[in-house]
């Protein structure tokens, strides 16, 4: 039986997740933004946590957490560890573990921090990706450098393309204007900004786009594609290169 999947918006624009397991009741939270508002919704569902998992350091994936720990177990990045509150159970890149009776990979995936972490649950064809790849965009480099997060991006890039990319800000809008902005004769993306559009006018999530989706739309998983390079006037350069020019106009949009 899938796991019940629910967004739980918090703060501003940040998502945190809950996932169920209806058979044994397990009840696990990616990432914990806002403890008053997360925990309203374990109490209107009825459910309650026994597992929380963390992406990294950033207060605004964290700061809920200490009032919602109770008797769950808590699980982040080893690399992260002195930066995070404290973890029952330290992961890093190949290592895999079970939350809600289904196996979590975990990647390691540098850039807008040092120790972030992204859940992979291949059974679910879920990718909890936080604050590294988000929906047509990524990260801002705080901590990391354009080839690390390029790094991590590809990582992502290659796991199946049915995967739901799940995270951690509604930045939807914003980033498709941006992307538009770059002057890529891209079909995908003209459908992709009609759709985006559509959803926050109703005040829906555009967080939960397939791999395939943000492969064909994300400008920070085409630095790669020929026709975005020509579109910003880099045609031949590197995908760093482009990469790196295409954080720096987001940066400053």
């Amino acid at each position: 039986m899938p796991l019940d999947l629910l967004i739980v918006p918090c703060l501003v624009h940040n998502y945190a997740y809950l996932l169920h397991d209806p058979a044994s009741g397990d009840t696990a939270l990616i990432d914990a933004p806002d403890d008053d508002v997360i925990a309203a919704t374990l109490t209107k569902k009825g459910w309650t946590l026994t597992d929380i998992a963390l992406t990294h350091h950033h207060w605004d994936h964290i700061d809920g957490l200490e009032k919602l720990r109770g008797q769950a177990r808590v699980t982040g990045g080893a690399d992260d560890a002195e930066r995070l509150p404290r973890l029952d159970r330290a992961v890093r890149e190949g290592d895999s573990f079970v939350l809600c009776g289904t196996p979590v990979q975990v990647f390691d995936v540098p850039g807008h921090t040092l120790g972030h972490i992204a859940f992979y649950l291949p059974g679910e064809s879920l990718l909890f990706s936080a604050d590294s790849l988000m929906t047509m965009g990524c990260g801002r480099l705080f901590e990391g450098d354009p080839a690390m997060m390029w790094a991590s991006l590809q990582k992502l890039r290659a796991l199946p393309a049915d995967t739901r990319v799940m995270t951690g800000h509604e930045y939807g809008q914003t980033n498709i204007d941006f992307a538009l902005s770059l002057g890529e004769d891209n079909p995908a993306l003209a459908r992709r900004a009609a759709d985006v559009k559509a959803a926050r006018d109703q005040g829906l999530p555009t967080t939960g786009a397939t791999l395939a989706t943000e492969a064909a739309t994300n400008p920070f998983l085409r630095a790669d594609a020929p026709a975005l390079a020509a579109a910003i006037g880099m045609e031949g350069a590197d995908p760093v290169a482009v990469f790196t020019e295409i954080r720096k106009r987001r940066d400053n949009w």
